[in-house]
């Protein structure tokens, strides 16, 4: 099991092919990478992330755990990054690993659902005429209470 909290860029190819490589006796292994987006209609420049470092990793660490109990995983990665991230660049990385594609594939929601909205990162949208705090969205947290937490 593995967490970074990082402001530095990573390669999500090369994360994916060393989990893998490390991961003994695993049926599937699923990755998902988050990639700072800017929409046409609401373009936006950059996306600051802001974070107590040691807090993000502790409590990342501590829902991968429950994570891995939950869901039978044999391994799993969190990586996430924060300060000045630009479109295009990867802001984060879950790769989870069971000895089936469900129990991987539900870690990794889990993770992700909880990424989302519990993990204590801000986030500020760097726009063309101006800056703005990222709200949290309804659909987000929906989608977090379906692990009843």
């Amino acid at each position: 099991m593995d967490v970074r909290v990082t402001s530095e860029p990573f390669d999500p190819g090369a994360e994916a092919n060393a989990f893998i490589a490390r991961t003994q006796g695993a049926g599937a292994a699923v990755t998902f990478t988050g990639i700072v987006r800017s929409k046409a209609e609401d373009p936006i420049l950059a996306l600051e992330l802001e974070c107590y470092v040691d807090l993000a990793q502790a409590q990342i660490t501590a829902i991968l755990a429950e994570a891995a109990s939950r869901f039978s995983l044999l391994d799993a990665t969190v990586i996430h990054r924060h300060g000045r991230l630009v479109p295009g660049e990867p802001i984060m990385q879950v790769m989870t690993a069971a000895p089936h594609r469900e129990d991987a594939f539900r870690g990794a929601e889990f993770l992700m659902d909880y990424l989302k909205t519990d993990a204590p990162f801000w986030k500020k949208e760097v726009t063309p005429t101006g800056e703005r705090w990222v709200e949290a969205k309804a659909e987000d947290d929906e989608a977090r209470e379906r692990w009843g937490q």
